[in-house]
């Protein structure tokens, strides 16, 4: 699993005056719970780049006055206007406590359907999966080398070693939808039967 390092600091006050204070000082305000104690923290905005602009999922190591955090980032909050970053929540690692991450999807093999002029789409791009941080995937792959047009895979049909998905079970993850280029050439193909049939001479009796 990716590890982000960050460094912080502890937040003297904590406020909405404080917060925007923070922010001007291009720090971002932060909290740590989960542990024995809820840790708020301001931590550098440039210490985040590494992590939200990353598709792969990480655990974060939070370096606060020299005292070390291992942690997951929970919840991030942004400006509507600007997306500058305005809070974000991190959920402490504690020994035997399961987590819940948004797992990355990813696709194996060549699919049938797609040959056949289907488009594949992967309608859930991150499974919620619960599992202890050391069992967590760093990502879902799906074999789709059996799925025709119309075919598709379930989260229930998807196997989580040592964790649990917490979609709905029937929900599709990926699948194989039928597009007018397949359309097209299946009546494309079942035209020039039926001019192959015409074209045939009539058997004649002798």
């Amino acid at each position: 699993m990716k590890t982000v390092s960050m460094s912080g600091s502890l937040r003297e006050n904590v406020g909405k005056k404080d917060a925007k204070k923070l922010r001007k000082q291009g720090l971002v305000p932060s909290v740590i719970y989960g542990g024995k104690e809820q840790v708020h923290v301001a931590i550098p905005v440039a210490d985040f780049r590494h992590l939200i602009f990353s598709p792969d999922i990480a655990f974060v190591n939070i370096n606060v006055d020299g005292k070390e955090y291992k942690a997951i980032l929970q919840d991030i909050q942004y400006h509507p206007v600007t997306d500058n970053i305005l809070h974000a929540d991190f959920l402490e690692l504690v020994d035997g406590k399961p987590i819940v991450m948004g797992v990355p999807v990813k696709t194996t093999g060549v699919a049938p359907g797609v040959l056949a002029g289907g488009k594949l789409t992967i309608k859930i791009r991150k499974m919620k999966i619960k599992a202890l941080p050391e069992h967590m995937p760093e990502t879902i792959t799906i074999d789709i080398s059996d799925l025709h047009i119309g075919g598709g895979v379930k989260v229930k049909e998807v196997e989580i070693e040592n964790g649990t998905a917490l979609d709905a079970p029937n929900a599709q993850v990926v699948s194989v939808r039928v597009t007018r280029a397949a359309i097209s050439a299946k009546m494309t193909a079942g035209e020039e039967g039926e001019e192959s049939e015409e074209a045939a001479p009539e058997a004649t009796e002798e």
